[in-house]
C-alpha cells in the first residue's frame, strides 16, 4: 500500500501538464503515517485529512483523464498548432494555479485548505477536459 501511495504521489508530481502540486495538500500525508495502512473510503470520509486524500485522488483521476486526452490531441495537429496548444496549456496551468490560490487564501492554514485546492484544481481541470475534447471532435 505504501510504495502505491508512493508511487501515485510521484506520479501526481510528474504530471505531464507540469502540474506544480502546492505542498499543502498533501501535508501530513507521509509513507510511515499510520493512517495509510487503513482503507480510505471516499465515500464516507472521516476526518479532515480523509476528506483531503479523497480530494486530491479525485483530482487526480482528472488529471489523468486531460493528460491522456491532451497526448492524443497533440499528434493530431501541425507542428505549428502543436506548439500553439502547448504554449496555451501552460498559460492555462499558470491559471489554474494562480486561480486555486486565490480560492485557497480565504482558508489559508486551516486544516480545510488542501481541499479547496483540490477541488478548484479537479473542477478547473474538468473545464479544460471538456474544452479538449472539443478539440479532438473538431475537424481541426
Amino acid at each position: 500500500m505504501h510504495q502505491v501511495l508512493a508511487g501515485c504521489l510521484s506520479i501526481v508530481a510528474c504530471s505531464s501538464l507540469n502540474t506544480n502540486l502546492s505542498g499543502n495538500l498533501w501535508e501530513n500525508i507521509t509513507p510511515n503515517h499510520p493512517y495509510l495502512a487503513q482503507q480510505l473510503n471516499c465515500e464516507n470520509p472521516q476526518d479532515q485529512l480523509q476528506i483531503n486524500r479523497c480530494a486530491g485522488l479525485s483530482y487526480e483521476r482528472a488529471d489523468k483523464k486531460l493528460n491522456q486526452l491532451y497526448r492524443q490531441l497533440l499528434p493530431k495537429l501541425s507542428s505549428a498548432r502543436r506548439q500553439k496548444l502547448i504554449t496555451a496549456q501552460q498559460a492555462w496551468v499558470k491559471f489554474r494555479d494562480t486561480s486555486c490560490e486565490f480560492e485557497e487564501s480565504a482558508y489559508e492554514g486551516g486544516s480545510i485548505a488542501p481541499t479547496i485546492v483540490a477541488v478548484c484544481w479537479e473542477k478547473l481541470t474538468l473545464q479544460r477536459t471538456q474544452e479538449i475534447q472539443a478539440y479532438l471532435k473538431s475537424d481541426l
